[in-house]
Order: C-alpha cells, then sequence, then structure tokens
C-alpha cells in the first residue's frame, strides 16, 4: 500500500489541494452568512433563508472538505513518513488543528442560528471572518516554503 501510494503522491497531494480550497472557501464565507443573518430580522423569511444557505454549505461542502482534507493528508503521510519529523510540518499541523476547532466552533454556532439565537456580535463574527484564513496562511507559508 505505502509503494501505491508513493507512486500516487503528486495525485493525493492535488486532491488534498483542491479540498483545502473548497474548505477554506467555506471556512471565510460561512462567517459572513452569520453577518448577515445576525443583522437579518428574526422570524422573517431572510433568516429562514440564512438558515438554509448555513446548513448546505457547512453540511455539503466544508464538512465534506475537511474530511477529505485529512484523508488526503493522513495518505500522503502514510506515503512519505518523513514529514513528521520536518520542522515547518510542526508548525503547520497546529494551524490545520486549530482550523478544524474553528470548522467545530462554526458548526455549533450554525445549529444555533438555526434554532434562532443570535450568537455573538457581527464585530466578532467579522474578526472570525479572517481567523482561518490568518491560520492558513502560515500553514500555507510552512508547506511551500519549508523554512525548517
Amino acid at each position: 500500500m505505502t509503494e501505491f501510494l508513493s507512486q500516487h503522491y503528486l495525485t493525493l497531494k492535488a486532491l488534498h489541494l483542491s479540498a483545502v480550497i473548497a474548505w477554506m472557501a467555506g471556512m471565510m464565507y460561512l462567517p459572513r452568512l452569520f453577518i448577515y443573518h445576525h443583522e437579518s430580522a428574526q422570524g422573517g423569511e431572510a433568516e429562514a433563508f440564512f438558515v438554509k444557505m448555513e446548513r448546505r454549505l457547512l453540511k455539503g461542502i466544508m464538512t465534506s472538505a475537511l474530511v477529505a482534507v485529512w484523508l488526503f493528508a493522513l495518505l500522503m503521510l502514510w506515503a512519505n513518513p518523513a514529514l513528521l519529523k520536518a520542522g515547518w510540518f510542526h508548525v503547520k499541523l497546529p494551524m490545520v488543528i486549530a482550523i478544524s476547532g474553528i470548522h467545530g466552533f462554526y458548526a455549533a454556532t450554525q445549529k444555533k442560528f438555526e434554532k434562532g439565537e443570535r450568537p455573538h456580535t457581527g464585530t466578532f463574527w467579522r474578526i472570525m471572518n479572517e481567523a482561518p484564513f490568518v491560520l492558513m496562511l502560515v500553514a500555507l507559508f510552512m508547506a511551500v516554503t519549508k523554512p525548517f
């Protein structure tokens, strides 16, 4: 199996990166939906629309992409376990774990919005809109430049 994965390493990497792009698009769009949802009238047509959009984005795209990111990452590690010893990887991995944690936070928040709650403020969501991007930038620079 390791030989097969090694032979297809670049394919795994391309699939991993494709999943990262889809995941990050959702991670940056969902908080924007939360802002619009937060600002919409409670019980109105817009609120129902945002609940539907948030659920579809989270379950249909983001969670699927998250699973794919981790699956292809683990397959790449299986194919190339030396990555686990690389200094840059020791910086990248906590960034990805943190983004995954934010994903979980977003999923819990989506359920609250679905119940009619309005957690946090618009300002909070504007800040949270940037958090995954900053973490992703660190992970990206580690993976591409491999500084240590």
